[in-house]
């Protein structure tokens, strides 16, 4: 069922709208305003799939109606109706955020496409906000530790700046998540979140990886190709592991932080670039500056924000909730009912020496599910999951 608002000040007209598109589909539910401040008082009370607007209106025009009603309802797509000397207001809407409009009197065919049209581009637009809530659930941070606390807590208060983060904390804790979060809780959540994993790329390769490079600056490079930075512009850039980047690189990234500027590889020319970096590393880098191996300048521009992620070890008390969403989102993935661990069964796995940190907790938890029985006894923890 699509709601539909026909907002026209012209009686006939509106039945005429009214008519068409009720004969069009029996699954448009379609109401009237004969206002523009009677109509936009119904889009602030329901959530339409469309509306129509006439343009000229007395009173409130179709341009306040459109301004208000995105304001209001900004995924609500409006279709504006435009007699012949409202053209070049018509043309204004459609900057302003209108999804089309059409001219009076009204073609059927076209109004019918359009209207069409509107719907599907609502409807992908409600999919992907669901998608997107699915994305963001794969990296939820659970616990109720204080540890977790004072991250989330650390989040809330860095994501909604541009100020850049430095996680750190061993391999398996979870750094990644930190950065997800970070992204998704910022005004950069609509654009790109890049993740470049330093340790993952070979020395000589990682320039052209973070910056790009341009046709035959290599034997490899056979056309034109945009780094990770150029990539991840208007959005979140994610150095994994910054700990293993060469110190040729790191001056390069150094020089994209202090002038938002890059330069291909090969290349002279610079591009300018709008990106938030958010850093990880499990290595100590005071002690990677003492050996040489790391820039202090780079250090105290990425470590404007540090967070640290204690390990698994140092938060048992998120051990049970951790294990209970593995199980549940293992079970979902593999087509097993949900299964349930015993107090004995959680007691035991509280008391392991979680050297891999929660991405081990993980993979034990996976063989159980998969393995143990209806209910995970303290018997199937000790055969499946010794180390």
């Amino acid at each position: 069922m699509s709601r539909i608002l026909v907002i026209e000040d012209e009686a006939a007209i509106r039945r005429v709208l009214v008519k068409i598109l009720t004969e069009e589909n029996e699954a448009y539910q379609v109401e009237e305003a004969e206002n523009g401040a009677q109509g936009l008082e119904k889009i602030r009370k329901t959530d339409y799939d469309l509306v129509l607007c006439d343009i000229k209106m007395p009173r409130m025009d179709g341009v306040e109606v459109l301004e208000a009603g995105r304001k209001s309802k900004p995924e609500t797509p409006f279709i504006m109706i435009s007699g012949h000397g409202d053209l070049d207001t018509a043309v204004q809407t459609m900057r302003m955020g209108a999804f089309d409009y059409i001219s009076k009197p009204p073609d059927l065919n076209r109004l019918l496409t359009t209207v069409r049209n509107a719907l599907d581009r609502k409807e992908l637009v409600a999919e992907n906000r669901i998608l997107k809530k699915k994305v963001s659930k794969n990296f939820e941070m659970i616990g109720e530790s204080g540890e977790i606390h004072a991250i989330k807590e650390m989040i809330e208060k860095v994501a909604p700046t541009d100020a850049r983060v430095l996680i750190t904390g061993s391999n398996g804790t979870g750094k990644e998540l930190v950065a997800h979060w970070i992204h998704q809780k910022s005004p950069r959540a609509g654009a790109p979140f890049v993740e470049v994993n330093c340790a993952a790329i070979p020395s000589e390769l990682i320039e052209s990886e973070l910056f790009g490079h341009v046709k035959g600056a290599f034997t490899s490079a056979v056309k034109d190709r945009a780094g990770k930075f150029e990539t991840a512009n208007k959005g979140t850039l994610f150095l994994d592991e910054i700990g293993d980047m060469s110190l040729s690189a790191q001056a390069k990234v150094l020089r994209a932080l202090q002038e938002s500027k890059v330069s291909r590889v090969g290349s002279d020319k610079d591009i300018k670039v709008d990106v938030r970096v958010v850093a990880a590393t499990n290595k100590d880098l005071q002690k990677e500056i003492a050996d040489g191996k790391f820039r202090e300048d780079l250090y105290h521009r990425l470590a404007v924000i540090l967070i640290r992620v204690p390990s698994l070890n140092e938060r048992r008390d998120d051990i049970p909730l951790l294990i209970e969403h593995f199980a549940r989102k293992i079970g979902e993935e593999q087509g097993i009912a949900p299964k349930r661990f015993s107090d004995k069964a959680l007691k035991l796995l509280r008391e392991y020496d979680w050297t891999g940190n929660v991405r081990e907790l993980r993979n034990v938890v996976e063989r159980l599910v998969i393995l143990g029985g209806k209910e995970v006894s303290e018997e199937d923890v000790r055969l499946f999951a010794s180390k």
